[in-house]
């Protein structure tokens, strides 16, 4: 048995925080002496290692002692005694998220707000935003499409789930706060309408601190020429998320170039097949929200 000096030491996790998820959660019980002194046993120390790897990995505290509790994490019981950080196994890693998207698309295939607004709540709550968007969210927004494709999702249905997360991105872009005066544009070209991508995005790039005017789907050349011309924006970042998008994308793009935007980046599934890119200086972003929101933060940098 350990004092919580003792445990503390052998699983990494500081005393305040080992009673805060004693208290918080339930996740631990140690016994007491009858002085009233906390004693911890080795299997003890390997749940709080198994809930500092969760949370080390992005996990909230909460959903990590849930999933512990429910057995849907394996605790490595003996890792106390083994050198090292405990790394949860990539299996539990996978399978929580497996069982998170499933949650999400079967709400959305039933049809109930009540159930989807839970899922949500529960993807969520698993992790910071920059945790959850690119290993989780989109996904289970990816998912909603393969269930349609197998006909077990209506369009209105898909509709309505992917209303839902628009919501949710809509407020974890607004809470990042409002500046003054944008320094990127964010939008989608003529005619496209999948913008759940390009709003995690602004989203992803709002939270570093960057001035984001975000513009929406299915936005006119001539609409970004005057928001460009009245903000005095220094970067453009469009979506390309289809093939289809391509023709139009490439005609903004051109005309953005026109007139001397100082950065311009584009991003999404149908970014790569732009035939202009190589002889124009334009950034193709990396697929995932996050490495992309990065990469214009640090072009905006450069350029300052």
């Amino acid at each position: 048995m350990y004092t919580i000096k003792e445990a503390s030491a052998r699983s990494g996790v500081g005393a305040p925080l080992i009673r805060a998820w004693e208290r918080r959660y339930g996740v631990i019980a140690p016994v007491r002496t009858t002085s009233g002194y906390r004693l911890y046993d080795d299997a003890t120390v390997d749940v709080l290692l198994a809930m500092r790897g969760l949370v080390d990995s992005g996990w909230a505290a909460s959903e990590a002692a849930r999933a512990i509790t429910a057995g849907e994490v394996a605790v490595a019981y003996g890792a106390a005694a083994g050198p090292g950080p405990f790394v949860p196994a990539a299996q539990a890693v996978a399978a929580h998220r497996d069982q998170s998207i499933a949650k999400f698309v079967a709400a959305a295939e039933s049809a109930s707000p009540a159930d989807t607004e839970a899922a949500l709540d529960a993807i969520f709550a698993s992790g910071s935003f920059e945790a959850i968007v690119d290993d989780l969210l989109l996904p289970a927004v990816a998912a909603l499409g393969g269930a349609w494709t197998a006909g077990r999702l209506s369009v209105a249905a898909e509709h309505a789930a992917s209303a839902a997360v628009g919501r949710r991105l809509a407020a974890v872009f607004q809470a990042a706060g409002v500046p003054s005066r944008p320094s990127v544009i964010v939008g989608l070209p003529p005619g496209s309408r999948h913008e759940l991508g390009a709003l995690a995005f602004a989203a992803a790039i709002r939270r570093r601190g960057v001035g984001v005017l975000y513009l929406g789907q299915d936005v006119t050349i001539e609409g970004w020429i005057d928001v460009f011309a009245r903000s005095h924006a220094r970067a453009a970042v469009i979506g390309v998320v289809t093939e289809d998008d391509r023709p139009a994308a490439t005609a903004l793009l051109e005309a953005l170039i026109a007139r001397s935007v100082q950065i311009i980046a584009i991003g999404g599934g149908g970014a790569a097949g732009v035939g202009m890119l190589p002889e124009t200086g334009i950034l193709l972003l990396p697929v995932r929200v996050v490495d992309a929101a990065v990469v214009v933060a640090e072009a905006i940098g450069r350029r300052r």
